[in-house]
């Protein structure tokens, strides 16, 4: 597999450098779709969504602002974080966090518009834990689930309609290590549950995995996936996704880390790195790589300011 990106790349407007983290990595129609939280921000404050589109994993074009708090969505104005996307029978849902609310919105393209379903999916306080971190998954036999928590996971079978839940099947998962950003993926029969443990701005920030039968578990814990390498200046290496790629046995894990050089938990960029699945079944520990993405171009010049 390529190596994913070779050099660290500036800002396209000069004395500006874009920040991302917790990266939703998705594959549409055959091209790459990254849903980024927009970083550098102290206390994460951003309060809008962009996409980043790509043919190869490589070189990444900023499409711009595809859902904004406030403005086109109503119920919420600040906080804007760790989204996720999914297609389903021809349309788009885009996942996001809010003011501690889990949102969705639709729309008839990955790259947007997006429309608010005008009220939160998940209501801060109606579920153990925070309302934050969504992420989905579709089974093979199509049913969608929704994953989302900090402190606490719930997994729950999302209706028909993508939009709300079946609210009698969620299923609570706690574990001493989960902090927050869980995320399962499909392998033949067995699934996977991958989440972040400490406090994203703690250097050891990081991903571990379990193994189970059903995407509600039970899981089985198997350890560390990921996690810094200080002597090669990585850390708070966390908040991940995983996609594997159309027509292939190849698996890739996005996820961020603090920005080299200089960064912290509020200035974060993003990493792609291929991720084995072994034939016990097991996955191999990913070996954190020094390249970042490269967004290489723009196709809305005037929306770079953020």
């Amino acid at each position: 597999m390529k190596m994913i990106g070779e050099h660290r790349v500036d800002h396209l407007i000069a004395g500006a450098r874009p920040y991302y983290a917790d990266p939703a990595l998705a594959e549409f129609g055959g091209r790459y779709f990254l849903y980024p939280t927009t970083d550098g921000q102290e206390d994460w404050s951003s309060d809008s969504f962009r996409v980043l589109v790509s043919d190869d994993l490589e070189s990444w074009t900023d499409h711009g602002e595809i859902l904004t708090l406030g403005r086109d969505v109503l119920w919420a104005s600040g906080h804007a974080w760790a989204p996720a996307a999914t297609e389903k029978n021809g349309l788009y849902y885009f996942y996001f966090t809010a003011d501690d609310n889990i949102g969705v919105a639709v729309g008839a393209s990955p790259e947007g518009p997006f429309l608010d379903s005008g009220r939160p999916l998940i209501a801060r306080g109606s579920y153990s834990g925070r309302a934050i971190d969504p992420a989905v998954f579709t089974d093979e036999d199509g049913t969608s689930y929704l994953i989302w928590g900090n402190s606490v996971a719930h997994f729950a079978k999302l209706n028909s309609d993508m939009v709300s839940i079946d609210t009698q099947s969620v299923v609570a998962w706690e574990h001493p290590t989960f902090r927050e950003a869980a995320h399962i993926h499909r392998n033949l029969d067995r699934y996977y549950l991958t989440w972040s443990e400490n406090d994203t701005r703690d250097p050891d920030y990081r991903v571990r995995w379990a193994i189970g039968s059903s995407p509600v578990g039970p899981w089985e814990e198997k350890g560390i996936l990921l996690e810094q390498s200080p002597q090669d200046g990585i850390q708070a290496t966390g908040h991940h996704s995983i996609l594997r790629l159309p027509g292939t046995e190849d698996w890739v894990i996005a996820y961020h880390r603090f920005a080299i050089p200089d960064g912290d938990g509020f200035h974060r960029e993003i990493v792609i790195d291929p991720l084995v699945h072994l034939p016990s079944g097991d996955l191999r520990q990913v070996v954190p790589t020094l390249a970042p993405i490269q967004i290489t171009k723009t196709a809305l010049p005037e929306t770079l300011q953020t």
